[in-house]
């Protein structure tokens, strides 16, 4: 029974670290290393964002949709888990939450860098 319960452990434990890498990936655009979603799209901060803390929502979540975090997704280095005020969860890069960009439409596309001069695009250090 032991053995049985130290596999489902690892395997649970394996499992939830595989949530967060799935949910962000590195890519390279136009010579600088980025931070993407699983799909390839391109990943923002919001300047009004307080660390830890999402101030986007409603119209601007529509077109700046979360990078959402999935139940009991867990921090993985500068990676950081945000509750948001609707229940849900995202995820933040350095403590700012982060997120996609509706008008981007392909992988690689990087149309939300400069938005209002408050979405700039996560770069991979």
């Amino acid at each position: 029974m032991k053995i049985i319960t130290a596999g489902l452990t690892a395997l649970l434990l394996s499992t939830a670290a595989s949530f967060a890498a799935d949910a962000w990936k590195e890519a390279e655009v136009n010579g600088t290393k980025i931070y993407t979603d699983a799909n390839g799209m391109t990943l923002y901060t919001y300047d009004k964002d307080e660390k830890g803390k999402s101030n986007c929502y409603d119209k601007c979540a529509t077109n700046w949709p979360p990078l959402k975090a999935e139940a009991g997704a867990k921090a993985d280095d500068e990676w950081s888990v945000v509750d948001r005020t609707d229940g849900t969860k995202m995820w933040a890069y350095d403590g700012k939450p982060v997120y996609t960009f509706i008008k981007d439409k392909k992988a690689g596309d990087v149309t939300g860098d400069g938005v209002g001069e408050v979405w700039h695009i996560v770069k991979a250090d």
